[in-house]
């Protein structure tokens, strides 16, 4: 089993993927006794997503293998394509891969081992948004019918192009906000101090200075101003509503500092639930390579 889009996955299979996941965090075991092994391949910087995937591996009870492209025959040309066999060649079970490139996947068509995706250029971060799900679905109970605003950097953002596909599919009503230089044509656009009092959801983004070559025109203090998350907004929203955001987050930029634990703020129950997701599609990768 690959995991590399969302858009692959029916809506069924995302919710039993979640109810997996749900299982995991209420104390469901499973031990591999080290006799299964997961390589991670990042060549992307990563906290997150690579270290709660380790930890993943580590509660099912793998042995693991962390890839450093920085000291690794990629300095010497070496093809994405190379460089991913010989983890499958050494006897990895699944291969856990971040890269820059978008749609990276198309470029090993002959690889036999699972591959799960931990985010490809600015196209898709399918964890991301499954981690997001599970914490959307745990607060609410239900997906259909909630409004979801996504704000900040969407023009380079994987996670707002995969949670606006999936989360659409499920149901909810999704728009997007932000800086006008980072609007992106064909997404529903809101106006953010519109949108706070409107929303079940605000998810929160990173600008990302390291996908595009100038840098935002707003100072940062004037994206605090006008797209920041402050108490003031916080306090106009809906009394069910939540504050999500991927991470790493700015704070003072993005966020006031105040609000990333505040009483709405589910951005470290996120990274929890970041765990239980990955040992899910862990689980059913290696459980898929048995049939």
């Amino acid at each position: 089993m690959n995991v590399f889009k969302l858009s692959d996955f029916s809506c069924e299979e995302i919710n039993a993927i979640l109810d997996l996941a749900e299982e995991f965090k209420n104390g469901k075991q499973v031990d591999y006794h080290r006799q299964k092994s997961v390589a991670f391949l990042f060549f992307e910087n990563s906290t997150r997503t690579h270290y709660s995937f380790e930890k993943a591996a580590l509660n099912l009870g793998c042995v693991t293998q962390n890839f450093e492209a920085a000291t690794s025959s990629v300095q010497k040309g070496e093809s994405l394509y190379d460089t991913v066999k010989l983890f499958e060649c050494i006897g990895n079970d699944v291969i856990v891969i971040r890269h820059s490139k978008n749609n990276y996947f198309d470029d090993l068509k002959g690889i036999r081992v699972p591959i799960l995706s931990g985010g490809d250029g600015t196209g898709n971060h399918p964890t991301q948004s499954l981690l997001d799900l599970m914490t959307i679905r745990e607060h609410f109970g239900h997906f259909k019918g909630l409004k979801v605003a996504i704000v900040g950097d969407i023009a380079h953002s994987r996670v707002a192009h995969s949670n606006y596909e999936v989360m659409r599919r499920l149901g909810m009503e999704v728009y997007m906000s932000g800086p006008e230089e980072y609007r992106e044509e064909g997404y529903p656009y809101m106006p953010f101090d519109e949108l706070v009092e409107k929303m079940d959801v605000i998810m929160l983004l990173r600008v990302q200075h390291e996908r595009h070559a100038s840098n935002m025109q707003l100072t940062t203090a004037q994206y605090h101003e006008r797209y920041g998350m402050t108490m003031a907004r916080v306090n106009r929203m809906k009394d069910q509503a939540i504050i999500m955001h991927p991470a790493p987050f700015n704070r003072g930029v993005e966020i006031a500092d105040e609000v990333v634990e505040c009483d709405k703020s589910r951005i470290f129950e996120q990274m929890h639930n970041g765990v239980y997701v990955r040992m899910a599609l862990l689980y059913m990768a290696i459980e898929d390579t048995k049939q």
